[in-house]
């Protein structure tokens, strides 16, 4: 069969993965977005379901502001060890690293465990044969430490165990023992056009490490393939003893090359030859891979009560807890975000959109290039400057957003484009509803905002997806769409209430792909 890549689209960077039995597991980075670092399982290694986050409750991270998508959760590896699961994670600008564990995947984690003898980024755990326990870590070069789980400190010396092959910032380690060598696989040449995955091999765990004569093991630099940045990858058997590696890409939309979902999760294989693993298509990762190798039964995998990346989605907000697709900014503030019997409420702050800290406001990843989200919004300004909205977002100096609010008084529906220090409401309609339907949709050039009621809409305005992209904005993450409200400079005294919201793949010419009936109908 064939499958196709990204196998979970839209902003998942760094992925780990780990094999119990007949399921795969697997983990992103999340930065300054909470839950913290979601957990996907899968029997296929294609079908991706969310069954939850690692780091559920302010108690177990704080994110720190000041930098927008540039520091928070780094590159966790997850490992399974005698019915626990571990994951381990660097928190930027927030105390460090640290691991979690559970025995119950789909429950919550314990709090942290801090490391604050382990310097640097992207931690992983290697659990040996003899019941040691080794930590490796990115401090200029790849180290070593034994490390002590209950407490953990480390044990005896610090080893240097290798410096990749020479490129810049060799990182993202992970230590693998197969066949009874050790194979140590890195991320090297930036998380830029240059990534890389190389691997070196030794007899001991502390070396000498030995360098795969053919590394890059795996990249797409120099290539005419359309996924770019390919690097930071992790290795799994799977049930039936073949070998598969996850890794990060990126599917630029323009030329000179601009992303705006951020870096995905891609799957290759992998083959032995030499004692060496030869990973994808000549070492590459296409768009689209042939293969009869796959575990499960990927044609007939079908789709979980919970959520498959990539997916449609409708949300009524009926639910016990909020979707596992949702997100917060920075840690949530209570009573700010809260579902109700007629669905979710947000209470704005006196933060605005443009405003780097914690807001009342939530979102979800862009999972697709093409794509279109609605919401349904009911909402009454009371004072000047009060607005509830949905916004393209990729950080809070780069987003559009459509909203109602009141000027002078007056009732209507704004169109904000924010680029840098640019600011402009670039449209005022005069509005007296208090309900609406806000439309969003996508494509590799410009995301455009319409609003209206009944099935139908009325083009509000656009702006250019380049201005949105990390190359022009941003820096580890993608864009998201976000449901938010605002009293831009105190409490707003209107509720915001979301009834629904919709995200579909696709658009056509009238807006959204499917449904658009039902939906518009609602209120």
């Amino acid at each position: 069969m064939r499958y196709q890549n990204p196998i979970i689209s839209g902003f998942h960077p760094d992925p780990s993965i780990c094999r119990v039995g007949d399921d795969f597991y697997l983990v992103n980075s999340t930065f300054e977005y909470f839950p913290g670092i979601p957990v996907y399982h899968s029997k296929d290694l294609i079908h991706w379901e969310q069954i939850g986050h690692c780091l559920t409750k302010n108690s177990q991270v704080f994110l720190k502001k000041g930098a927008p998508n540039c520091i928070g959760i780094y590159a966790p590896t997850i490992r399974y060890h005698k019915g626990t699961f571990y994951c381990i994670v660097t928190n930027v600008g927030g105390g460090g690293n640290f691991y979690v564990k559970t025995k119950d995947i789909r429950g919550e984690w314990s709090d942290p465990v801090m490391l604050p003898d382990m310097p640097g980024i992207d931690p992983s755990l290697f659990f040996d044969e003899d019941g040691k326990v080794y930590y490796t870590g990115t401090d200029e070069s790849i180290y070593l430490y034994e490390l002590n789980l209950e407490t953990g400190k480390p044990v005896g010396k610090k080893y240097d165990i290798w410096d990749g092959t020479g490129a810049n910032n060799p990182e993202g380690p992970h230590l693998y023992k197969i066949n009874g060598i050790y194979y140590l696989l890195i991320a090297e040449g930036g998380t830029e056009l240059g990534h890389m995955a190389t691997i070196a091999r030794s007899k001991s765990v502390f070396g000498p490490y030995e360098s795969c004569p053919y590394n890059p093991v795996l990249t797409n630099r120099g290539t005419g393939l359309p996924i770019k940045a390919i690097g930071h990858a992790d290795l799994t058997d799977d049930p039936n003893g073949n070998w598969w590696a996850v890794c990060l890409g990126i599917r630029p939309v323009s030329y000179p090359f601009r992303h705006i979902l951020g870096r995905e999760t891609m799957l290759v294989p992998v083959v032995w030859k030499d004692g060496w693993p030869v990973m994808g298509v000549n070492g590459h990762v296409p768009e689209e891979i042939e293969t009869d190798l796959l575990p499960g039964d990927p044609e007939h995998a079908g789709e979980s009560d919970l959520y498959v990346t990539g997916s449609d989605m409708v949300d009524i907000f009926q639910t016990e807890k909020l979707h596992p697709s949702w997100n917060y900014i920075y840690n949530p503030i209570e009573g700010v975000v809260v579902q109700e019997k007629d669905g979710l409420a947000l209470y704005g702050t006196e933060a605005a959109i443009g405003e780097d800290t914690e807001k009342a406001l939530i979102c979800r990843r862009q999972e697709h290039i093409v794509f279109c989200a609605e919401t349904c919004l009911e909402f009454k300004p009371q004072e000047d400057m009060e607005e509830a909205g949905m916004a393209i977002y990729l950080n809070n100096c780069h987003h559009y957003e459509a909203a109602l609010t009141m000027i002078s008084g007056a009732h209507c529906i704004i169109l904000r484009r924010q680029i840098g220090t640019l600011t402009a409401v670039e449209k005022v309609i005069p509005y007296q509803g208090e309900q609406v339907i806000l439309r969003l949709t996508g494509d590799k050039d410009r995301y455009v905002f319409s609003y209206g009621t009944d099935g139908a809409f009325t083009e509000l305005g656009s702006g250019e997806t380049a201005y949105l992209s990390t190359e022009t904005g941003g820096c580890f993450t993608g864009n998201y769409i976000a449901l938010y409200a605002s009293g831009n400079g105190r409490k707003s005294k209107a509720k915001a209430l979301f009834r629904q919201f919709r995200y579909t793949s696709g658009v056509r010419e009238s807006g959204c792909r499917t449904g658009e009936e039902n939906f518009s109908g609602s209120i």
